[in-house]
């Protein structure tokens, strides 16, 4: 089945055609910078710039950045706080004619790494974490998502969400090199391995092209591996949780 999947980030806004059999990408990537500020009727009107990219009619699966509970945004994430309480497949919906499947973007990542990737019949506690604007996180179960987890927002120091001191978007803002950034990372990674458990750790998002970069500063003994589809999982996943109907 070929879905159009969007991959939905704080600074780009990504989609594809994908064949949801063999989890390959039918079309070039197409990619629209995320409109500032990013509200809804703005990040609706890109959506809308994106269906007519490719002529589509058909349904859609978004990966989304911000919690999500059945479609609807609990907090605006980090786009715009007017996300809040929006019912995002009826708001993309009604702007495109289109029928939407909402699912977080690490979700989403996930989805695809765990089907075609680097999770791929992996048993145990698997662990897909993204590093981007914010950070992301897929947590599955001998295959099996356990939806809408936000292991960046647990809390560091004196009660600052994690995502605020490790993301991708903090090394880039704060120009941090890369042993800087890898110390924050193995904080992170040493609290979530410590609460979880897990049998492996995939890491996604922009940075997963650069983990061999920074890995070797994160000290834990559960294994650590890009994406396969590094920054494409997103579109991927999303567009597998259309077909499955995931939301």
């Amino acid at each position: 089945m070929i879905v159009l999947g969007i991959d939905i980030g704080g600074t780009g806004i990504k989609g594809a055609l994908v064949d949801t059999k063999t989890g390959n990408l039918t079309t070039e990537r197409h990619r629209i910078a995320t409109p500032k500020p990013a509200k809804p009727e703005k990040v609706a009107k890109t959506i809308q710039k994106m269906i007519n990219h490719f002529e589509w009619d058909g349904p859609v699966g978004c990966g989304f950045p911000t919690p999500l509970q059945h479609g609807k945004c609990l907090t605006g994430g980090n786009l715009h706080e007017d996300w809040k309480g929006t019912q995002v497949d009826l708001v993309f919906s009604e702007k495109t004619g289109n029928e939407y499947s909402i699912v977080n973007d690490a979700d989403a990542a996930g989805l695809a790494e765990m089907s075609f990737g680097a999770g791929k019949d992996k048993k145990g506690t698997v662990i897909m974490i993204t590093l981007g604007t914010g950070i992301g996180s897929g947590v599955f179960l001998d295959g099996k998502l356990l939806p809408n987890t936000e292991l960046g927002h647990v809390l560091y120091k004196n009660g600052e969400v994690f995502e605020k001191y490790a993301a991708d978007s903090v090394r880039k803002s704060e120009k941090l090199n890369r042993k800087e950034w890898g110390k924050r990372l193995n904080k992170y990674f040493k609290h979530i391995d410590l609460i979880l458990s897990p049998d492996l750790f995939i890491v996604g998002g922009g940075a997963s092209k650069k983990l061999g970069k920074f890995v070797n500063h994160i000290k834990i003994d559960t294994p650590i591996v890009a994406a396969e589809a590094e920054n494409e999982a997103g579109i991927i996943g999303a567009a597998m949780a259309a077909n499955f109907q995931i939301k």
